[in-house]
């Protein structure tokens, strides 16, 4: 007989764990209702807790695959509440779902909702209809909205989930915002710095060359990186996208994944950018999964998939096997050294007050503001960090270029 691990509620309002083994998903349910537990969410467990490993290939072809068929959050967002709306307002999901698709104006989309739309014609709950297309609803979405279906709050669940893809958004435009501008500033100085290489160098080179007199070594130097890189321009590009490349490749094997996220978190100031903007996206979708009824382990295992770290998420890995084995919550993230003690002490008064869900939102809201402390402090100090960078680089460029003419100008003065 297969098992079914369910969420439930005693008369005090205490959230319970447990699970039975049954004939059918209808028999557990009849066995739990006997026993008069309040039954909060219910699912049979078909494999162990632990999330996907995919090989490096299977990943790059679901990178690609999304990338075709991803949808812009701001479309999501908008569709998850206008459905959400119609739902609570009496309309069927059916109805619903042929409602919007035919407002619509993203065409991928729209055909997208005609696929769910004849998925649920044929029967088909809508979480099975939305896991048909994980480039655009994720795994949380859809464990969400199998969760409401579960528990008879799906307009609840689908409400709370158009507010979480809002925040995650939101974050997400902070960390762009934060690291758009340091990154187009260093990109500009890369071309300034490849065109002085490629056509101002080599112009002083030929009138030096006239002369016949011995270069400083500055300008040695410069030269023969101007002339390694105009004469192999192609192999040079080449091997630039061949190191970007080989460090994305790297990043979706596991210990090439851990080194390149363990150095990110560790990067001055952006580090810490990054560690709250993870912390903020754990804590809020931990928060939200476990208020709708999930189980802790499945939550954990959704959890790890949208992190977006490796090193995080071989933490909540580790995490999820200490919980298996009795351990609380809040002591498994404590035992893995991953999470910060904010987070860890905020999941441990959860758990004391059954309320862990509400301490969880509470602890992604510190580290919203955290993050929003952080995008100000660098906002203030990158700009003027980065124009004394390009300064520096194209001063030492320039200096180089016109040392034989100030060495010249000496020589002249010595002879008269």
């Amino acid at each position: 007989m297969p098992n079914y691990a369910y969420v439930a509620k005693d008369a005090e309002g205490k959230r319970l764990e447990d699970y039975l083994r049954a004939a059918s998903l209808e028999a557990a349910m009849e066995s739990l209702r006997r026993k008069g537990i309040n039954l909060v969410s219910i699912r049979e467990v078909k494999s162990e807790f632990q999330a996907e490993r995919l090989t490096v290939a299977e990943q790059v072809n679901l990178f690609f695959f999304k990338l075709r068929t991803r949808v812009p959050l701001t479309i999501l967002v908008f569709f998850t509440r206008q459905l959400a709306t119609m739902f609570s307002a009496g309309l069927t999901i059916e109805k619903s779902i042929t409602n919007l698709m035919s407002e619509e104006k993203n065409k991928r989309f729209r055909k997208v909702l005609a696929q769910i739309g004849n998925d649920l014609k044929k029967g088909l709950a809508l979480s099975d209809a939305m896991a048909n297309h994980p480039g655009v609803f994720s795994n949380l979405y859809v464990a969400l909205v199998r969760a409401g279906e579960v528990s008879g709050s799906l307009h609840i669940t689908l409400e709370q989930l158009s507010n979480y893809l809002e925040a995650i958004s939101e974050t997400r435009r902070k960390v762009i915002s934060a690291m758009a501008y340091p990154v187009f500033s260093l990109c500009f100085l890369a071309v300034i710095v490849t065109v002085l290489l490629v056509f101002i160098v080599p112009l002083f080179q030929d009138v030096y060359a006239k002369f016949g007199a011995k270069l400083p070594i500055a300008t040695r130097t410069l030269v023969m990186v101007s002339q390694l890189i105009s004469h192999n321009f192609l192999i040079s590009a080449g091997i630039v996208f061949l190191i970007v490349v080989s460090i994305w490749l790297s990043a979706m094997t596991e210990r090439g994944g851990l080194f390149i996220d363990n150095l990110k978190l560790h990067f001055p100031v952006f580090g810490g950018l990054l560690k709250n903007s993870t912390m903020n996206k754990f804590a809020k979708t931990f928060g939200i999964l476990i208020g709708s009824g999930v189980p802790v382990l499945d939550s954990m295992t959704q959890v790890q998939k949208v992190v977006g770290n490796k090193v995080v998420e071989k933490g909540i890995r580790e995490a999820k096997v200490l919980i298996k084995d009795g351990f609380a919550i809040s002591v498994a993230l404590k035992k893995v050294q991953v999470f910060p003690p904010t987070l860890v002490q905020l999941t441990q008064t959860g758990e004391e007050t059954g309320e862990i869900d509400k301490l969880l939102h509470k602890a992604a809201d510190f580290y919203e503001k955290q993050l929003d402390a952080t995008v100000d402090r660098l906002t203030s100090l990158i700009e003027p960090i980065l124009i004394a960078l390009i300064g520096s680089v194209v001063l030492i460029i320039i200096i180089s270029l016109y040392l034989p003419i100030f060495y010249l100008g000496m020589a002249i003065r010595q002879g008269m």
